[in-house]
């Protein structure tokens, strides 16, 4: 099962607070969500989709794209979000689980596929974010095979928790699922990147090049 953890967007994108308002954060945010799931749309043939959520926007998402909800009534956190959420699937009997983050607006249908393709028998998939520190995508199968703990270096504890299983691990280098959008310097990565997604067209009429740096970014 492919699993979207969602947490409010009416607080997100915290870190670019010193450029846009919270009105423009969380249309950003809800923007990447949406690019996101019109593209999970197209695997579900693959995958079955699931939202970890609580959010209002979030939930009338998955009630147009008829996807899943596991609500996240607490809003913990994405890591507890996906711990919970895992225990659901390895309780329904679910073979693998697919954990992906609602701000990579530029990721592919084919890039799913090369995840799903690449997918071992037994063992996992690990997608880097740009900066080689971040986890874009972790399949495993099955489906709680080592635990996952999300943050900005969460990458390299992923990659040997999933080397300690055992079991293959598959590193995929993936650039549209590895641009996920945190800081100025994301969102300017995303505006000149190739693609027209629906996000990179809202963020196109920003200017962003007007906009000052900051040592922040």
């Amino acid at each position: 099962m492919i699993l979207i953890p969602v947490k409010h967007l009416a607080r997100a994108k915290q870190r670019l607070a010193a450029w846009f308002d919270q009105e423009t954060r969380t249309l950003l945010a809800q923007t990447m969500l949406l690019d996101v799931c019109e593209t999970v749309a197209q695997v579900r043939d693959l995958m079955p989709v699931s939202l970890v959520t609580s959010d209002p926007y979030a939930l009338d998402l998955a009630r147009q794209f008829r996807f899943e909800v596991m609500t996240d009534h607490d809003n913990p956190g994405e890591t507890e979000a996906i711990a919970r959420a895992t225990r659901v699937c390895v309780a329904r009997g679910a073979e693998s689980t697919l954990v992906i983050p609602a701000d990579i607006p530029l990721m592919t249908v084919f890039e799913l596929e090369q995840i799903v393709a690449a997918a071992p028998t037994e063992g996992s998939v690990l997608v880097p974010a740009a900066d080689g520190r971040g986890t874009n995508a972790v399949l495993r199968r099955p489906a709680d095979l080592f635990p996952l703990s999300f943050g900005n270096d969460s990458f390299k504890p992923h990659l040997e928790a999933a080397r300690a299983t055992g079991f293959p691990v598959a590193t995929l280098n993936l650039p549209g699922i590895a641009l996920d959008v945190d800081n100025l310097s994301d969102l300017r990565d995303l505006a000149t990147a190739p693609g027209e997604t629906r996000s990179q067209q809202l963020i196109q009429k920003w200017h962003l090049e007007d906009l000052p740096h900051a040592a922040s970014e």
